[in-house]
């Protein structure tokens, strides 16, 4: 059934739809009927006194035909919604149709699934037909957002990086799968001035140089970032990256870095939870595969 802004448009279809209907109707029945009472089996035009032309009805099994599959329509436009907005007898939706054959083809291969919670996260990566299994779970449901090869983009995690925001254990990957994440950071504590000394001492923390303007950013971070970022760079697994791994999920430029810093991250690109999209016996399976990504 379709969801129509206005009433108009419903009504506009219903009444075109069983005009044409009724239009097919009329139309088969008088040019059926002319056509019977004017044949007399005589040829309407002759060319070259050969080829000639009848005026000749139509078969009865195709004249039949053609009523059956009038009558079939306007059946199936009472049962199933193709009226505007008439929602037909049967009460069908294509929504309920798919839930019911996803739930036909989740209660087949659940039992699959759940006799992988058997075995530990570290026991499914060395399973290879687990793994393909792993992959094709990753494909359908994370790679549009960390890609098909896990590496990410701007904004989303690359999961090879060996980096983990909300960590690597079995558990927190899987408590990340099942829950969701969701990243937040305030903006606006750096003003544009004294950004380039701030960047410049965040790039300390990977390598950079300690220069005369990083080491004039240094309190300014220790000030405004050290509590959350820590004073080592080094943050926490509660969602606080690590400045020191050279990973930078939004961008290594500074322009992207001043982005970030000026206007903060407010749940920006966040992880769903996938709890009442996937079963128990999945997740568990796809956080091993996510852990084995870093072994590749």
């Amino acid at each position: 059934m379709s969801d129509f802004t206005s009433g108009f448009w419903s009504n506009y279809i219903i009444i075109a739809t069983v005009l044409a209907l009724l239009f097919c109707v009329f139309l088969i029945t008088i040019v059926s009927g002319k056509i019977e009472k004017n044949a007399k089996n005589e040829p309407t035009h002759v060319w070259d006194g050969n080829l000639s032309e009848y005026n000749n009805p139509l078969p009865g099994w195709w004249r039949w035909l053609f009523i059956a599959f009038l009558v079939f329509s306007a059946g199936y436009l009472l049962y199933y919604p193709g009226l505007g907005s008439f929602a037909g007898v049967g009460q069908w939706t294509q929504e309920e149709q798919f839930n019911r054959e996803m739930q036909a083809l989740n209660d087949k291969v659940q039992p699959i699934y759940d006799g992988f919670l058997a075995s530990s996260a570290e026991d499914l990566a060395k399973d290879a037909q687990a793994m393909a299994m792993g992959e094709r779970l990753f494909l359908n449901n994370c790679a549009l957002c960390h890609g098909s090869d896990a590496q990410g983009s701007i904004g989303f995690p690359n999961l090879k990086s060996g980096a983990w925001n909300w960590g690597g254990s079995p558990e927190q990957i899987k408590e990340s799968i099942t829950e969701g994440r969701y990243a937040t950071m305030p903006g606006g504590l750096v003003n544009e001035t004294e950004l380039p000394a701030v960047i410049a001492y965040l790039r300390t923390f990977s390598g950079g140089a300690q220069s005369a303007e990083a080491m004039a950013g240094k309190p300014l971070y220790d000030e405004r970032c050290g509590s959350c970022h820590g004073e080592d760079g080094k943050g926490n697994l509660t969602g606080l990256p690590d400045l020191t791994d050279q990973v930078w999920v939004y961008g290594s430029s500074d322009n992207a870095i001043a982005n970030v810093i000026n206007k903060g991250i407010n749940g920006d690109n966040s992880m769903p939870a996938h709890k009442d999209l996937l079963s128990p016996g999945k997740i568990h399976l796809l956080t091993a595969y996510v852990r084995h990504l870093n072994s590749q």
